[in-house]
């Protein structure tokens, strides 16, 4: 086994990259990770929680963000990009160029094969040092199944899981419901 020698990226050097590139990456810790490219199916799921979760903001103090806006997790030193993302009130950013958020209260990311692991363990790891996010939805591609992990007191976290199509999230942190029919609406199971 061979391995590939690694080069350290400093923050300022992948933004300076990623602002000029076609395609994203992740930043963790000096190393720049490819995104992959998503299946119809992702595509879609990510659309109907946009969709859903706008109609149900458009009168109050919060925004819904897809994955064309960047996410930086301090202190772990993380440039990510959510899937979906919620920010209430005023959008807190990283620098001048106002396109890295640092305040998001929900994060949505839909699982693939490729990353179910690292959304569950790692990413979720860090996304919970963010003082902002209240919830966060890993939400299943390849069966209606969504995790619902909500932060308490202390840091403590609460967790349900749904896989009922008759069903709807209850998401406190911005006053709306993520019924399970729309969030898979037009996906075919077959």
């Amino acid at each position: 086994m061979s391995s590939q020698p690694t080069t350290f990226v400093s923050p300022e050097e992948y933004l300076e990259q990623e602002r000029l590139a076609d395609r994203k990456s992740e930043y963790f810790q000096g190393e720049v990770f490819a995104m992959a490219g998503a299946s119809p199916r992702h595509v879609s799921i990510v659309t109907n929680v946009v969709i859903e979760l706008g109609q149900q903001l458009k009168r109050k103090p919060c925004r819904v963000y897809s994955a064309d806006l960047r996410l930086r997790v301090t202190p772990a030193g993380i440039y990510t990009y959510p899937d979906v993302m919620v920010i209430c009130g005023d959008a807190q950013f990283a620098d001048d160029q106002k396109d890295t958020v640092l305040n998001p209260v929900l994060i949505v990311e839909v699982l693939s094969e490729s990353t179910r692991n690292y959304d569950r363990g790692k990413k979720f790891q860090h996304y919970r040092k963010l003082p902002s996010l209240i919830e966060y939805l890993m939400i299943e591609q390849d069966q209606p199944r969504i995790e619902h992990w909500t932060r308490q007191r202390e840091n403590h976290w609460d967790f349900v899981d749904i896989d009922d199509l008759g069903q709807s999230i209850e998401l406190t942190s911005i006053g709306c419901a993520l019924p399970l029919t729309e969030v898979y609406d037009k996906i075919d199971w077959s």
